[in-house]
């Protein structure tokens, strides 16, 4: 009987360990979930800050902001506008951001200039081209030779054109529309 009685009172005992480490997990995994809840409300909190933060008039595209003029400047007007928002003009370096641009159907001016050494094409953030595809054939063709189209630095992307070969040098001292464009 003592025997017996050793054996449930060693059963009891591993019985009450195994429950007090089941009650130990299950804290530590409330706890756990209570932490996890809490980072989710705040990164939706983020998420919905963001959202409400566009402001009026830019439009949002993947993970930027884009701001279409409603008026037509020079290029140098244009960027100094976008600086003025707390952006600059696009940079263009993937095909749906081309298509995106090329579909607000307005020529506009972008971030793209060739005006400190000619034929060597600069983002406004002062990379090199890198995607030269988007050029429509001939372009660039700095005026084709024609002296009243003047010395053609900066580029443009033209409505009637293809989305993906829309590119045109253009002097920059016409007037059109222009994009800017702010990383969120």
């Amino acid at each position: 009987m003592t025997k017996e009685r050793e054996q449930l009172q060693s059963s009891y005992n591993n019985l009450t360990k195994e429950r007090e480490q089941l009650q130990s997990s299950y804290n530590n995994l409330t706890e756990e979930r209570d932490q996890l809840q809490t980072e989710r409300d705040f990164l939706s909190g983020r998420s919905t800050n963001l959202k409400q933060t566009c402001p009026e008039g830019w439009q949002k595209f993947e993970s930027s902001w884009y701001f279409l003029s409603t008026e037509t400047k020079t290029w140098k007007e244009s960027r100094e506008d976008c600086l003025e928002r707390g952006a600059d003009l696009v940079i263009i370096n993937r095909d749906k951001k081309q298509e995106f641009l090329f579909n607000l159907n307005k020529g506009l001016w972008i971030g793209l200039t060739d005006s400190v050494t000619e034929a060597t094409w600069r983002w406004v953030d002062g990379t090199p081209l890198t995607t030269p595809r988007y050029w429509h054939k001939p372009q660039p063709d700095n005026g084709a030779g024609r002296l009243d189209y003047g010395e053609e630095d900066c580029v443009e992307i033209r409505k009637d054109q293809r989305p993906l070969e829309a590119w045109n040098d253009l002097s920059c001292d016409r007037k059109i529309y222009w994009v800017c464009e702010k990383v969120v």
